[in-house]
């Protein structure tokens, strides 16, 4: 790897909590068109790590370079998903009582406040675009809907159109598939691929079948350390992976 080809990478990031260290001086990239899954025990440093990228949590020490020379770590949160970097957390933040087009118009324009979007007007390219999502994610029959009638599994991916549909070039992604059924987290395998072919995707993620049918490579975290990266095989056949995480249980 080279700092060039990568779309985002960190340099001995550092963070504490009260003294207890949730990453310890971490060396972390992605790679432009790329699927990386971030795996590890709980308590690892792998939601921080995305917190950091995001700009939720400021690292103690260390650099995030996001692109050309963007350094993260400098800007606020809002400034950070402005510049490409969108995020869907673990549990879905969805308006259940609004339609599925209707929360993707408001993610669409979400440089502007919630009321504001609520009283203003799509032009054609962004209704476009938000059918388009719908149906990327298999849920245009749904589009007038109120996304309260959305299965688990439907939820998060009307999640995941909520930050396609911001065009980010880097997509962050707690645990998209947790309580989903084989089908779904089939789907959503497949969704995550067709993504990454023009998006860097970064995924969170404890379920190693998914991680083997989705991911291009894998890194490791233990104790707020890089402990082993490579591809899914290669990762799966160290000892001190076996060890400290897939052994367990």
């Amino acid at each position: 790897m080279s700092e060039s080809g990568s779309i985002i990478y960190t340099d001995g990031v550092t963070v504490s909590f009260d003294g207890f260290k949730a990453l310890q001086a971490v060396d972390f990239y992605v790679d432009h068109g790329e699927l990386r899954a971030l795996i590890g025990p709980n308590g690892a440093g792998k939601t921080t790590l995305l917190d950091v990228i995001c700009g939720k949590v400021k690292p103690d020490s260390g650099r995030v370079v996001f692109g050309e020379a963007t350094e993260l770590h400098q800007l606020e949160e809002h400034d950070i998903t402005m510049m490409g970097i969108g995020r869907k957390f673990q549990t879905p933040s969805v308006f259940k009582n609004m339609t599925l087009f209707d929360n993707l118009s408001l993610a669409t324009r979400h440089e502007r406040g919630v009321f504001a979007n609520l009283f203003s007007t799509l032009n054609r390219s962004q209704r476009d675009t938000i059918m388009s999502t719908l149906n990327t994610l298999g849920l245009e029959d749904k589009a007038y809907e109120q996304a309260g009638v959305l299965s688990h599994g439907q939820m998060q991916w009307l999640e995941i159109g909520m930050v396609l549909v911001q065009d980010p070039t880097l997509f962050l992604l707690d645990e998209p598939v947790a309580g989903m059924t084989r089908e779904e987290r089939e789907k959503t395998s497949a969704l995550l691929q067709w993504l990454a072919k023009d998006h860097a995707v970064l995924v969170v993620e404890h379920d190693m079948e998914f991680v083997r049918q989705t991911a291009d490579r894998v890194t490791v975290l233990h104790e707020g350390q890089v402990l082993c990266e490579g591809s899914v095989e290669h990762v799966k056949s160290d000892p001190r992976v076996v060890e400290v995480y897939l052994g367990r249980g």
